[in-house]
């Protein structure tokens, strides 16, 4: 019974990727039931993320490895999006070694297990379950390598939406301004698509706002007589200048 279990976990530590963490549900569906975890953690194999969640024993893991586990073992939409996802891609003036903040979205209805909120990832987690967009848009995410394995991250047309999202509360305007200056290659086809299915009418105004102040090519390829933009003024900087065109307020120095 020893060598058998040895066998076994010979076998999880081969296949188990680098950096990854796996999930108890995942290691059940695989032959690994509880009591045999257990026996693994006590012989110094394996180490506990918290309830549900493991690691290889000494291995390094970071907020990319539980969010392998989310998407891959748990079947969560959740993926970095936003300026996170921007900074990733190289679309920030430069990328931290350790990123101060991660931006999380996810579906409305879920939920971070409480390993993954109660885990130290040296990082402040900001997850935003939202109905930002209608129905789901298979081409709005792009897979990112982090040392063995694949994650799913918003494509760059998608995090410029979730980061315009997070005005004024975690994103600042000048600061949006700069990463939008920044999308000059961006796909019309797909923003097209976005911009129809976002259900926020400040994200689609200060989108559409930006990408004009910008003259970026892309803009020029949209119908925006396709976009709902809603009706009213929209307060997004408090004592702003008002774009007339969009009916939103902005930083005065941003009005061309």
């Amino acid at each position: 019974m020893k060598n058998q279990k040895i066998q076994k976990i010979t076998r999880l530590i081969k296949d188990w990727n680098k950096g990854a963490i796996l999930t108890s549900s995942f290691l059940e569906k695989n032959g690994y039931n509880p009591n045999l975890i257990n026996w693994y953690k006590s012989s110094g194999w394996v180490e506990s993320v918290g309830r549900g969640a493991y690691k290889l024993a000494g291995d390094n893991v970071d907020w990319y490895g539980a969010i392998f586990a989310l998407q891959t073992q748990l079947g969560f939409s959740t993926h970095p999006g936003g300026k996170t996802a921007l900074e990733l891609q190289g679309y920030a003036h430069y990328l931290a070694e350790k990123l101060p903040a991660i931006y999380l979205f996810s579906r409305r209805e879920e939920r971070l297990p409480r390993w993954f909120l109660d885990y130290d990832w040296e990082a402040e987690i900001r997850h935003a379950p939202t109905k930002l967009f209608s129905k789901p848009i298979p081409q709005g995410l792009s897979e990112y390598s982090h040392k063995e394995f694949l994650i799913q991250i918003s494509s760059p047309e998608r995090s410029a939406l979730e980061m315009l999202y997070h005005i004024p509360k975690y994103q600042g305007f000048a600061e949006a301004s700069h990463l939008m200056e920044n999308l000059a290659m961006l796909r019309p086809q797909l923003v097209q698509q976005l911009l129809e299915q976002c259900n926020s009418i400040k994200v689609k105004r200060l989108f559409l706002y930006f990408a004009e102040k910008h003259d970026h090519e892309w803009f020029n390829r949209l119908n925006i007589n396709k976009i709902n933009l809603g009706s009213g003024k929209r307060v997004v900087v408090k004592n702003g200048k008002l774009d007339k065109k969009y009916q939103i307020t902005v930083l005065s120095e941003t009005i061309a």
